[in-house]
């Protein structure tokens, strides 16, 4: 699934959240499930993927990322909600 994402990990439900853009989702879920990548993610341990929207382009997927960063936390627990009521990890969803 080498399409380009936009995707959010948590640490729990409800917990810390993390926005990030890949062109290789199962991959980059795969490195933040094993902690592979120094920085925030790894520091507050996100390894859960909770929410996920796959993009034709990769401009299409940064611009988004960057919409859902910047704004509140509310609408970043909403689009979860929305798509993933039970903040179940969906990265076996990928595989």
């Amino acid at each position: 699934m080498k399409r380009p994402a936009v995707y959010i990990v948590t640490n729990k439900r409800n917990g810390t959240l993390y926005t990030g853009v890949t062109s290789n989702l199962p991959q980059r879920a795969y490195q933040h499930r094993e902690g592979l990548v120094p920085g925030f993610a790894s520091r507050f341990g996100c390894k859960a993927l909770v929410f996920y929207e796959l993009h034709e382009e990769m401009a299409a997927a940064i611009a988004r990322e960057k919409q859902i960063k910047a704004g509140p936390r509310r609408r970043k627990v909403e689009l979860i909600q929305a798509t993933n009521p039970g903040w179940r990890d969906l990265y076996a969803d990928l595989i």
